[in-house]
């Protein structure tokens, strides 16, 4: 038996063995390109240059990077620049991996399952991107060469998302994207507000990064990610073209492909127009499914273009000057998929969309400021509280950053922490993409920006910090074997976020393994009773509900 156990080891490793061959020895190109060495200046402790190229922290505290060049030489001046926050944010990722993995032999099945997994990933990647994460991956930290050498690397991070999202269903990624114009906005013009709901803890949103990219060849744009990233998941380009990603519904894919953040990136460097940028997605294989909000100052519209694996459809609201995407699809192409209509049913995708129709009653004509309270918006529908943190909220208090574009006049509001929740700084790309920004050096139109949440300043929002510790505690106490809570805690914790079902929930589990039963039975019905995230969500607190009662006869 142990031998034949032994056989399909060697016999999984030998397929992988002979499948990523190519990709594992796979270097780009990059000998045709131009290329300077940077000599980073250090003018400050939060400003550094080389050439026309900058890297600067803003008085918000986020970071604001301006490159330009050939598709080696961005790259090299993107590493050379962000090279400290870049393998931060290299170590803050790692050492998650680190923690969930912890076992060295499930780390080198993981690397082995990543060479497998990312074999196609080159072949579906531009050879122009390529070279770029080529360069900055030189900066990158060699503390992880031992996961993969540094390009391999680079080239997984940019497909994590698509990763996570596959394996796991991540709805973590619960974001929030609309568009309106015409008779909906203020001054006719399109606007378009987004919510990117990404969360993998409160280190790796630290250091916010507001790209401005020159490349050689193609159109200038601006993005909204973080350190060594090359990937689009919020922008605009100076043509007035508008992208962001908004999770889908997928099938766990056998093999990485195009990612979608180089999709959108891709939109963004080569298309001046909607229909430039519906070819751009239909021609690349991606292995997630997908919703792309895409707005054009040139068509004045903004129509969903919805990608996944084996299937391609475009949302394009006829008549009407408005659009809402959340979670699901809503094209003709994906009418009659199971999986799309489950989630529909299943997710709080449905809810935040319905929750979006009503604000816009409320707020008719939007402009910037209106937008960023939409995007602020923490209740449920008609207005009822549902606890700080709940998903069904446009404005779930996790946001890695919102955005608000208005690509006609080319200008955009980026929120600064925490969450949304901060001040919007604008940023003119007309300017910023000019002779007018290396004059005076500055970045934002602060004479725009968008006053912070007040809030901030509430003592709501203070128990919501205090919250999350909390639970963090009481998730170690259902997890571990020895740890049991003060009496006063679970009170105390439910007095943080009274009308968030999570918390009775939590304290329903903590009794539950405490055998006390009867205070566990009360804490779940309470939750019931409360506006809870998800069917399974919902599910889960009935099935705790029914075996706490058995224990009880």
């Amino acid at each position: 038996m142990k031998s034949r156990h032994l056989f399909f080891i060697f016999l999984i490793f030998t397929l992988i063995s002979c499948g990523t061959k190519k990709s594992v020895k796979h270097i780009p190109e990059v000998e045709q390109y131009v290329l300077e060495i940077p000599k980073v200046e250090k003018i400050n402790d939060s400003t550094f240059s080389f050439h026309q190229n900058f890297l600067t922290k803003n008085k918000q505290q986020l970071w604001e990077l301006y490159i330009k060049g050939n598709p080696l030489q961005l790259g090299y001046n993107n590493g050379a620049l962000t090279q400290n926050l870049m393998q931060k944010q290299e170590e803050i990722f790692f050492s998650k991996v680190e923690t969930f993995v912890p076992s060295k032999f499930k780390q080198n099945l993981l690397r082995g399952f990543l060479k497998w997994y990312n074999r196609k990933m080159y072949l579906n990647v531009r050879d122009d991107f390529q070279a770029e994460l080529y360069g900055l991956s030189q900066y990158s930290s060699g503390r992880y060469d031992y996961i993969a050498p540094k390009f391999r690397r680079a080239m997984y991070l940019h497909g994590a998302h698509d990763i996570g999202h596959a394996m796991q269903d991540l709805m973590v990624v619960g974001c929030t994207s609309l568009a309106v114009w015409n008779e909906n906005t203020e001054d006719g013009d399109l606007l378009i507000g987004r919510n990117f709901d990404f969360y993998v803890g409160d280190d790796f949103a630290k250091n916010k990064l507001i790209e401005f990219v020159e490349p050689e060849i193609g159109i200038p744009y601006m993005s909204v990610s973080w350190p060594g990233m090359i990937g689009v998941v919020s922008g605009m380009n100076k043509e007035g073209v508008t992208v962001t990603i908004n999770a889908g519904k997928s099938k766990i894919p056998l093999t990485a492909k195009t990612p979608i953040s180089l999709v959108t990136r891709e939109i963004l460097q080569y298309a001046k127009n909607i229909e430039e940028a519906i070819a751009i997605a239909k021609k690349r294989k991606v292995f997630v499914s997908e919703s792309i909000l895409v707005g054009s100052a040139n068509d004045k519209n903004a129509v969903i273009v919805e990608v996944s694996p084996k299937n391609f459809g475009v949302y394009d609201v006829a008549n009407c000057s408005k659009v809402f995407c959340t979670n699901h699809f809503q094209s003709d192409a994906y009418k009659n998929d199971e999986r799309n209509q489950k989630h529909i049913l299943e997710s709080h995708s449905e809810y935040r969309f319905e929750k979006l129709q009503e604000l816009l009653q409320t707020n008719k004509k939007l402009n910037p400021e209106t937008m960023a309270s939409v995007l602020r918006d923490k209740s449920g529908l008609e207005d009822k509280s549902i606890g700080y943190g709940n998903e069904k909220a446009i404005n779930q208090l996790l946001a890695h950053h919102a955005v608000i574009f208005s690509p006609e006049k080319r200008l955009v509001w980026v929120s600064s922490s925490p969450y949304q929740l901060g001040e919007f700084i604008c940023y003119d790309l007309n300017e910023i993409f000019s002779d007018q920004r290396l004059k005076d050096g500055d970045f934002a139109k602060s004479e725009l920006n968008i006053a912070k949440d007040p809030f901030i300043e509430s003592k709501e929002f203070k128990d919501y910090e205090e919250f999350k510790f909390a639970n963090g505690e009481v998730q170690h106490a259902i997890d571990g074997d020895d740890v049991v809570l003060t009496d006063d805690f679970i009170p105390n914790y439910q007095s943080l976020n009274p009308d968030f079902w999570l918390v009775y929930y939590q304290a329903g589990k903590y009794y539950f393994k405490q055998k006390e039963y009867l205070k566990a039975k009360i804490e779940f019905e309470k939750a019931l009773a409360k506006e809870i995230t998800t069917v399974p969500d919902r599910e889960n607190v009935e099935e705790f509900l029914r075996k706490t009662v058995r224990r009880l006869k």
